[in-house]
């Protein structure tokens, strides 16, 4: 299997219960293939994926890593909404990012190997992130509240100058993760 797929089972119900869906490439709306946008657990043969909660990889952004989700509350969703998704590309294992404090790579700056569940404490004196550059091989996971809690966002591989590059109206990141189960 390459690195750049996976395989993902949504189902209706919780406990992998109802109507199912599986995916082993991008989907960019779940109805286009008869499916409803209502996802109540999720199991993740392989891979990792990246789930949007509208259709067209819009909305809020959850990271699924190998394994189960009976409900959606283990996803850290708020509901059932599901709209689209697609495998995140994981290249290896060797993680870089570098997080600037101002955008356009300006400002205070922190470089991360491993995962940080509280980014202050590595340098940054603000609870803000407004720009990332990703070296490397793998994708990381950006959190808005300490201990890799709160909304996510994904960053693979390249720079973004800009909370809006990697889909965020707010600079707030406090936490970061490498994407490592993707088998």
């Amino acid at each position: 299997m390459s690195r750049y797929s996976g395989k993902i089972l949504f189902y209706e119900g919780k406990c992998f219960t109802g109507r199912k869906l599986e995916l082993c490439s991008d989907c960019d709306n779940f109805q286009d293939r008869g499916f409803l946008n209502r996802v109540n657990s999720i199991r993740v043969e392989s891979g990792a994926f990246v789930c949007f909660d509208h259709p067209d990889y819009t909305g809020q952004q959850y990271i699924l890593e190998h394994g189960e989700y009976p409900e959606y509350q283990r996803w850290n969703a708020l509901n059932d909404h599901m709209g689209s998704c697609r495998p995140i590309a994981m290249h290896g294992e060797n993680y870089r990012v570098e997080l600037f404090e101002g955008e356009n790579f300006g400002g205070e700056r922190a470089e991360l190997h491993e995962d940080c569940p509280f980014l202050q404490a590595r340098g940054l004196t603000k609870n803000c992130v407004n720009s990332i550059k990703v070296y490397g091989d793998g994708a990381w996971v950006m959190y808005e509240e300490p201990n890799y809690r709160g909304r996510m966002y994904i960053v693979e591989r390249g720079n973004f100058s800009s909370p809006k590059e990697w889909q965020s109206e707010s600079a707030t990141i406090q936490s970061a993760r490498r994407v490592a189960n993707y088998f």
